[in-house]
């Protein structure tokens, strides 16, 4: 656990540099356009160039040291936020820059996490497995408790500049952990002599270990379901918050942080009790439960609602990966999880990008139609009102009761309700041969 521990803690204070400047650049995005597809775009720049190369990445990170790709990835997107302060600094930093940009973030940062997610089952014994995604997840939601106050006491001071320079100064921290640290890894035979005319066999090689595998097939499937409604989720909050309180930063720096505590808070938890027994039902009730917060969030008007509606939806989040990424740990062999991981990815990420695209178009369009009167309006006006925000709020409240109805209905199939059984694990056989000897 110490090597995991050390690489997590370059990751945690990267991650909360990283969070920094992009929480920053929401709220100058917001207050240039108020436009939630302005924001959208930005998610959708991010993981498109991310579905066009996770093939290729799984390949490469089976085929090459994740520690060093680790940190390459690390360096690039620092040169990429660098950038963005040197326009910025010279007053001709817009919008584009920004698209542009997402898109070199997503092809680094798809190496660098599919890199460190294919590192954990080398350097992590088996039974902590639950107990160390759940702390990869830790990384995610501190960050997002730790960069908004941090973003709230120091911009005023030192501007978006500071903060950059604050990003900067992480990610060196990051790149210098993962230096010091030996990751194991073997490295798969068929992958490593990869030639022109098996390459497409090769690209297409995880997804089609995923389709040869039902149960697999029905993990991939109904996680892909929930993460589109996620990522709507995920894209409409913040425009939520900010249309509904006049864009007040203030605010929506205290529902993310709230969100954070919730991560922080589900993330700890598992990885003290290690999560449910049954990887998968944990899974689907984590789908209820955050669905179930985030349908409070979209009825509710004032912040305190908000606050603990987001607390309660992002306590569920940690249960969620960490429950998934447990099965596919205990079930892939780890020199091919690359690419395995990677085709589940990838189909996860085409998912995302789709959701990310409708998302602010379906809740610029809902915003007028709420705004102007019509049937629409009249018959769900009692419920989230018709002033700004109410057409984002219906969306939000209608895709977070999808995320209940994916969750409830992913216990009627037994292929994915008995995954742990229909799947072996992939050192039964060793564990047998231990047992007996």
């Amino acid at each position: 656990m110490r090597t995991f521990t050390i690489l997590w803690s370059g990751q945690m204070a990267s991650a909360i540099g990283t969070e920094m400047t992009q929480f920053a650049l929401t709220i100058w995005i917001w207050q240039a356009t108020q436009e939630t597809t302005a924001i959208a775009l930005i998610s959708f720049f991010f993981q498109l160039p991310q579905i066009l190369i996770a093939l290729f990445a799984g390949l490469i990170i089976d085929r090459f040291s994740r520690k060093y790709l680790m940190i390459f990835s690390d360096v690039v997107v620092a040169l990429c936020t660098l950038l963005i302060g040197l326009l910025y600094s010279t007053q001709t930093l817009q919008l584009w820059h920004l698209y542009s940009l997402a898109i070199a973030y997503g092809c680094c940062g798809q190496i660098q996490t599919l890199a460190f997610t294919a590192s954990i089952s080398s350097i992590v014994p088996k039974q902590h497995y639950a107990r160390v995604t759940s702390l990869k997840t830790l990384v995610n939601y501190s960050s997002a408790i730790i960069a908004p106050a941090l973003v709230g006491l120091l911009y005023p001071t030192v501007g978006l500049l500071g903060i950059i320079a604050i990003d900067i100064a992480t990610f060196a921290v990051g790149i210098f952990t993962v230096f010091l640290i030996h990751i194991p890894q073997t490295f798969d035979l068929e992958a490593t002599t990869l030639t022109s005319k098996t390459i497409w066999k090769q690209l297409t090689w995880g997804i089609r270990y995923i389709l040869a595998r039902p149960s697999l097939q029905a993990m991939t499937i109904v996680f892909c379901l929930f993460l589109f409604t996620y990522h709507m989720s995920e894209t409409l909050y913040q425009p939520l918050i900010l249309a509904r309180t006049g864009g007040s930063a203030q605010v929506l720096s205290t529902v993310v942080i709230a969100a954070g505590i919730g991560g922080v808070v589900g993330a700890v938890g598992l990885s003290i009790f290690g999560g449910f027994q049954r990887q998968v039902r944990g899974m689907l009730l984590g789908f209820v439960g955050t669905g179930v917060g985030s349908i409070v969030l979209g009825l509710g008007r004032v912040p305190s609602i908000w606050i603990g509606a987001q607390f309660f939806a992002a306590l569920n989040i940690p249960l969620v990966y960490s429950s998934s990424y447990a099965v596919w740990y205990a079930k892939v062999k780890p020199d091919i999880q690359g690419r395995v991981l990677a085709a589940a990815h990838t189909i996860g990420l085409i998912v995302g990008a789709v959701a990310s695209l409708v998302a602010g178009p379906l809740a610029d369009q809902l915003e007028l139609t709420m705004t102007s009167g019509g049937w629409i309006a009249s018959i769900f006006a009692p419920l989230v009102g018709t002033g700004s925000g109410a057409g984002i709020a219906l969306l939000y409240i209608t895709i977070s009761l999808c995320m209940v109805l994916i969750g409830v209905g992913g216990f009627a199939f037994p292929t994915l309700r008995n995954a742990e059984d229909l799947l072996p694990d992939y050192d039964r056989d060793r564990e047998e041969t231990k047992s007996h000897s």
